[in-house]
């Protein structure tokens, strides 16, 4: 695995009105979703002990149609699209006549691909091809990035969904395609070197959930808290079955172990709270750190970026 990269200083820039998305239906406002609010920095929850009461914030439906790939014909080769979202946001189940690069300028948001649920950040994007059913969700305040590239003008990185590492070199050249009054000579070779630099990356921040009976309640437990200390042993004696056949179906359910399993869910929850300004050392006890020194080296492993420019990116 390379050393991760994060682009320390990119080129400023200043957020501006959206264009419409190619593809999306009007939008509507669902039903509230509570969300958790957030302990004091330095302070653990007591064992049994109920959580703060929650808030009420809106949450925001939206809804855009199931188009195969190359169904519809589009008069680009990549587009960019952005917008910040004002609440939290959910995208029903839909798909792309054309391939899509998402990637965030500020927050957290989440692509779901059947029962994978990949995190995207200002650092790791997610390339989704052509036709690919998926839904969405972003957290208020995110400002969100997209690049739609023409089914027929562009061949897709890769059949199934895949993340892609956002390089300081990679977010330029995206930046370029949306300047105003960018000749056609000039957009179609910053076009090019967009191709020739995209890649998959090593690191994604994916969470495949199981789904059979024995592995269900160790998921159920760890999406509910994603601080639940109980080791693989712990978890074989509770389930009346030994360590190593639980492993076994991690492995076979989830293409990974246990512990990186755990690893996965508990980065994928910190950066949500981490987007929604919860304080790191408040984060480090929710998700299970002992120590806030310790949650920083595991999230920088797993997401390129360390929590505090995360928060700041």
């Amino acid at each position: 695995m390379s050393s991760p990269r994060h682009p320390a200083a990119p080129r400023p820039v200043v957020p501006r009105p959206a264009t419409p998305h190619p593809t999306e239906a009007p939008r509507q406002t669902g039903t509230p979703r509570p969300t958790r609010a957030p302990r004091p920095a330095g302070t653990s929850r007591p064992a049994g002990a109920s959580r703060a009461p929650a808030a009420r914030p809106v949450r925001e439906t939206r809804s855009l149609p199931v188009v195969a790939a190359g169904a519809v014909e589009v008069p680009f080769a990549i587009q960019p699209y952005d917008e910040v979202v004002a609440h939290d946001t959910t995208w029903g189940e839909h798909s792309h006549p054309f391939h899509e690069l998402l990637w965030n300028e500020r927050g957290a948001s989440s692509a779901v691909v059947g029962a994978r649920v990949w995190t995207i950040t200002p650092a790791l994007g997610l390339w989704m091809p052509a036709g690919t059913l998926h839904s969405g969700s972003a957290i208020a305040g995110t400002w969100f990035r997209a690049s739609f590239f023409g089914f027929h003008t562009t061949p897709s990185l890769s059949d199934t969904p895949v993340a892609v590492e956002i390089t300081p070199l990679l977010r330029l050249l995206l930046e370029r395609l949306c300047e105003p009054g960018l000749s056609a000579s000039s957009r179609k070779v910053t076009e090019a070197l967009v191709l020739d630099v995209l890649e998959p990356s090593p690191r994604e921040l994916l969470v495949q959930a199981p789904t059979s009976a024995l592995l269900r309640p160790i998921a159920d437990a760890l999406r509910a808290d994603p601080g639940d200390q109980r080791t693989l042993s712990q978890w074989a004696a509770e389930l009346a079955v030994s360590a190593r056949t639980i492993s076994r179906a991690f492995a076979a359910e989830t293409g990974t172990s246990f512990a990186r399993w755990v690893a996965s869910v508990r980065a994928q929850h910190a950066v949500a709270l981490l987007a929604r300004g919860w304080e790191v050392e408040a984060v480090a006890a929710e998700v299970g750190y002992r120590s806030a020194s310790a949650f920083g080296a595991a999230f920088r492993r797993t997401t390129g970026l360390t929590p505090g420019a995360f928060q700041v990116s």
